[in-house]
């Protein structure tokens, strides 16, 4: 799927380490146990790492919700300094690894990417905030996906987020090989039924972009199209789009189908867009026709296997 190592940050917490601020921890088993043999784990706990120690007394967010100040929630300490040069430092020793993806912790004052509890002087709560190292970690790295632990439960985003962390890391490799003309319009050649599955006007626009590989700096070019790139996969992917894509794969080869598969292979992709079915039926019945008949230009199209198999993340209707 890649060259190089799929390295991603985590919340410390969520691989079952007991940092928590009661000496506990909250083990994700689908992360340990289904993602983890395919990712190398970078783990951060910025509360630990502030010196904070564990266990210890609860913290919330307070004040603004654009730069709260994180606060201990009996006895009123600001930890917000600590915590502030702990990420100045972990942010350029992560800046080394290159990172694909991060989880992190739903909720927490530290982790949380959205709806976090931020408290007014007068204690009453608005879910608006951001964790502080989360809120400066996406900042600093705006196009790495990241997700929190608590919104992986849904089949639909979790696929969404690995899709686009072993997306991430295939652009990361262009450029790190050496990106060349050649090879920006192979990728996007490659990544097309992709992205039309998630954004046709996406697609469209990098497109464009491609088209005028000769006229722009080649650095300055790739870095406007991984913004595009990137931006395209975080919008659903909908049934409809689906079969679109599937109807016009099936366009290559539909015409050297007997009638009898061609009308296997129509009415499965038929029961998926009536949701009797999930993607994966019609895309194994697609992939094997692509390699019985050898078409070529398909076969090499990421959106036939996006990520392992193993993870079986098309299974859901």
């Amino acid at each position: 799927m890649t060259t190089s190592p799929l390295r991603l940050g985590i919340s410390r917490c969520l691989l079952g380490d007991e940092v928590r601020f009661d000496g506990g921890h909250k083990q994700d088993h689908f992360l340990t146990d289904v993602l983890g043999p395919y990712v190398e784990w970078v783990p951060v706990c910025p509360e630990v790492e502030a010196g904070l120690g564990t266990p210890r007394e609860a913290m919330r967010l307070v004040g603004n919700p654009h730069r709260p100040r994180l606060m201990t929630i009996k006895s009123k300490h600001d930890h917000t300094e600590a915590m502030e040069s702990m990420i100045d430092v972990r942010l350029n020793s992560l800046q080394t690894l290159d990172l694909s993806g991060f989880v992190f912790k739903r909720g927490s004052p530290s982790c949380g990417v959205e709806r976090v509890r931020v408290y007014t002087a007068q204690g009453m709560p608005s879910h608006s905030g951001v964790g502080i190292f989360a809120k400066a970690f996406v900042e600093q790295f705006p196009l790495i996906p990241v997700e929190e632990e608590g919104r992986l439960s849904d089949p639909s985003l979790r696929e969404n987020f690995i899709e686009r962390v072993f997306c991430y890391r295939r652009f990361q490799d262009l450029v790190q090989n050496g990106v060349t003309k050649q090879a920006l319009i192979r990728f996007h050649t490659i990544h097309k039924y992709l992205l039309l599955a998630h954004s046709p006007q996406h697609y469209e626009t990098m497109g464009r972009l491609v088209g005028q590989v000769g006229g722009y700096r080649l650095k300055e070019l790739t870095s406007q199209y991984g913004e595009h790139f990137m931006k395209a996969l975080t919008m659903k992917a909908t049934v409809r789009k689906h079969v679109n894509v599937l109807q016009h794969i099936v366009g290559y080869f539909k015409s050297r189908l007997a009638t009898h598969e061609k009308a296997e292979l129509l009415g499965v992709i038929s029961d998926y867009h009536r949701g009797m079915t999930p993607l994966i039926v019609p895309l194994t019945l697609v992939k094997h026709y692509v390699q019985i008949l050898d078409v070529g230009y398909i076969r090499d199209q990421v959106y036939l296997n996006p990520h392992p198999k193993e993870l079986m993340l098309r299974n859901h209707a």
